[in-house]
């Protein structure tokens, strides 16, 4: 298994290479699509860090943590934010990585919260409690495989 950061970083390159100002919340949906893609498609998880059901929905909080002293959830990420992981993934997975982008990156964070709220493995974690009320459980990898799985 890769580093969640060196796939974090992999993924601001990308993006800034391709014109994108990402930002916190984009990236955090962009990671949370490449692990459930990833446990779709190759039954095993790219990266060993999970994901919770937040208002925002899908949140890793290494990843939250790695940018909540500099930035809010709606602020930009650039080549600036980079800890210099990126060349340690290998062919495979950035390809793996690749495919999600190629898919997904053209949306907004906001845009992207909002395809998470409509999809089970979020649902499921939050179970009955509101929009606004604050959760940090758990989103199941179970969940995240077959419910993408069920969409290839």
């Amino acid at each position: 298994m890769v580093n969640i950061n060196d796939v974090c970083d992999y993924i601001i390159v990308k993006l800034t290479e391709a014109g994108d100002t990402p930002s916190v919340l984009k990236i955090q949906k962009l990671l949370y699509y490449v692990q459930s893609w990833h446990l779709a498609i190759n039954k095993t998880a790219l990266f060993n860090s999970k994901f919770q059901a937040w208002i925002h929905g899908p949140v890793n909080r290494e990843i939250y943590n790695r940018f909540v002293n500099t930035k809010f959830m709606y602020s930009s990420v650039g080549m600036s934010d980079l800890l210099g992981g990126q060349d340690k993934l290998s062919e495979e997975d950035k390809l793996s990585i690749d495919d999600v982008l190629d898919v997904y990156a053209k949306f907004t964070g906001s845009q992207l919260e909002e395809m998470t709220h409509k999809e089970d493995p979020w649902l499921n974690a939050r179970g009955s409690l509101t929009p606004c009320e604050r959760c940090e459980t758990e989103i199941n990898e179970k969940d995240m495989q077959q419910f993408y799985a069920s969409r290839l």
